[in-house]
């Protein structure tokens, strides 16, 4: 009976082993979810917990013109970054000009220049006192008739300018990954080249078009720097007022909850618009040559290219630099490198942590990929499509709940009197940016991970090799490219980063993007040119990386 028992009981060790492994990789998977959960959770209560004097203030003077400022820009945005990312797309993807290989990658690189940058060079370069007006001024005696820069149009153009490339680039890879047939098939119909696009290939097209547009979208309710430039009041803007203006963090917390709401409308919008569609494509083998432009249709889409390339980058950065060396000999002193140095210490502190709690999801989810593991590395990356503000008013208030807490347990037990503990640390920062940049990471981390195949770990376990040594001497080296990319595109989106840095920085740490809204803020445009050039010059590195793989997949 006893050697019955004990045969009975031996397998009874590796399945409570299995059962603590799949609670630890769980447990690992929603504690990572909790850093971006928190925050929105404690935004959306405040909707639980209405003030009515402040709502009633917000409904009788705020509300209105945030919400009006809001739809014609989101109208705005979508409209225009919708009508030029689709029309560069299929001139540079379906027919051949003079440079076309050059403008595919090209038009790109708007997304190396921050929407804050590209919006105080446009004033300073076509405001009443700009070069454009005080030419046109010296020519024709009067620049009246000039469309004002600072207007609603005026922030609806910068914005385009800034976000069509996340239109462009999902237009262009659909336009080239259905291939030519779709044309071929309907010419076959009897359709021109024409009616082939409206009729086939836009259709076709319409899963990354609503992706592509979403994106801008959510770009636009994020934005912040944009906005303030131009005196232009959104969410964005009036969190900001409210806790730094009105020192109302309640007022912030419960207009942030109505961004959130925003974002999340604008996401379900999205999933109902694709529905349950599925597309194929035709693959690379399929593609025809592209139709070649000859004489001046050629030299048409040679103008529409550089005109838009131009608006968007090319003055923009010509611009910058003029301005960054006029005021270089006076700006280059140990506080602007001190500017320099806090940027590249915090964006590769961020990158490292960010980059290394990914790796923990996507070991989490390879190593259980059950519905609890997947759900809570869904939820985790929902902080992408957070706009900062609300994650910066989100994580602020449970920091500064548990800061007090502490800070009465502290002087209860006699050990001094301080003000302020974690609040006003970089953990409060570093917090946020892992909360909105988690999904940067994420996304290649996995993908690397997902080339690493089950045999391969197999073999390893084979030769006696434990979990640890499988990912130090397996993982690890396997995945050096995708935690390579993942960190240098969480260095560069933090490098841009305004709103978290912003609000939540500790006091005397400010960044380059800090040191340009501080200088646009006083309207010094030429102040703000060095470090704006430094952050677009960061921004270039992945930009052109990401184009010139698109390239290579075309």
């Amino acid at each position: 009976m006893s050697a019955e028992i004990q045969s009975t009981s031996l397998p009874m060790a590796p399945v409570r082993h299995a059962v603590r492994r799949h609670w630890d990789e769980n447990l690992l998977a929603w504690l990572i979810a909790a850093i971006t959960l928190l925050p929105l959770a404690v935004v959306l209560v405040s909707l639980l917990q209405p003030q009515t004097d402040i709502w009633a203030h917000l409904t009788a003077f705020v509300l209105p013109d945030l919400l009006l400022n809001t739809v014609w820009l989101l109208l705005g945005v979508g409209v225009g970054s919708l009508l030029l990312g689709v029309s560069l797309a299929w001139l540079t993807a379906i027919y051949d000009f003079p440079g076309r290989k050059h403008f595919g990658w090209a038009l790109a690189l708007p997304l190396a220049m921050p929407a804050y940058v590209l919006a105080f060079v446009q004033i300073g370069l076509y405001d009443f006192t700009g070069p454009l007006q005080t030419l046109i001024r010296e020519l024709w005696g009067d620049s009246r008739w000039v469309p004002a820069i600072r207007s609603r149009a005026g922030v609806i153009l910068t914005l385009t300018l800034a976000l069509y490339p996340y239109v462009y680039l999902l237009a262009r890879n659909a336009f080239q990954t259905q291939g030519r047939r779709a044309l071929e098939a309907a010419a076959s119909l009897g359709l021109s080249r024409r009616q082939g696009f409206w009729r086939v290939a836009l259709p076709m097209a319409r899963p990354w078009l609503v992706g592509g547009v979403t994106l801008a979208l959510m770009e636009c309710l994020a934005d912040f720097g944009t906005v303030a430039t131009f005196n232009y009041d959104t969410f964005t803007t009036a969190i900001y007022k409210a806790w730094f203006s009105l020192f109302n963090l309640t007022a912030a917390s419960q207009l942030a909850s109505l961004l959130v709401l925003a974002v999340l409308v604008l996401a379900l919008l999205e999933q109902h618009v694709r529905g349950d569609k599925r597309y194929t494509s035709a693959g690379r083998l399929s593609q025809m040559r592209p139709e070649r432009l000859r004489g001046w249709r050629a030299a048409l889409a040679v103008c529409a290219c550089l005109l838009v390339l131009g608006l968007a980058f090319l003055i923009p950065l010509v611009q910058l630099l003029w301005w960054a060396q006029s005021v270089a000999a006076e700006q280059l002193d140990l506080r602007y490198f001190g500017f320099i140095g806090r940027s590249l210490l915090l964006s590769a502190g961020a990158a490292g942590l960010v980059v290394l709690i990914a790796l923990a999801l996507a070991y989490a989810v390879r190593r259980k990929s059950g519905l609890g593991v997947r759900l809570a590395a869904r939820l985790a990356t929902l902080g992408y499509a957070v706009p900062g503000t609300v994650l910066a008013v989100g994580v602020f208030i449970p920091i500064a709940w548990l800061d007090n807490r502490l800070i009465e347990t502290v002087r209860t037990l006699g050990w001094g009197e301080p003000t302020q503990l974690i609040k006003g640390t970089l953990a409060v920062m570093l917090l946020a940016y892992i909360a909105r940049f988690l999904a940067v990471a994420f996304e290649p981390t996995q993908s690397a991970m997902q080339r690493i195949t089950a045999s391969q770990e197999e073999a390893a376990a084979s030769m006696g090799l434990g979990r640890r040594a499988v990912l130090r001497r397996i993982h690890l080296p396997m995945l050096r490219g995708g935690l390579f990319t993942a960190a240098l595109m969480v260095f560069v989106d933090v490098m841009k980063e305004m709103p978290i840095t912003l609000m939540t920085r500790p006091f005397g740490w400010d960044t380059l993007s800090v040191r340009v809204f501080e200088m646009t803020s006083e309207g010094q445009w030429e102040m703000a040119a060095l470090p704006a050039v430094a952050i677009v010059l960061a921004g270039l590195i992945p930009v052109i990386l990401l184009a010139l793989h698109t390239e290579k997949q075309a």
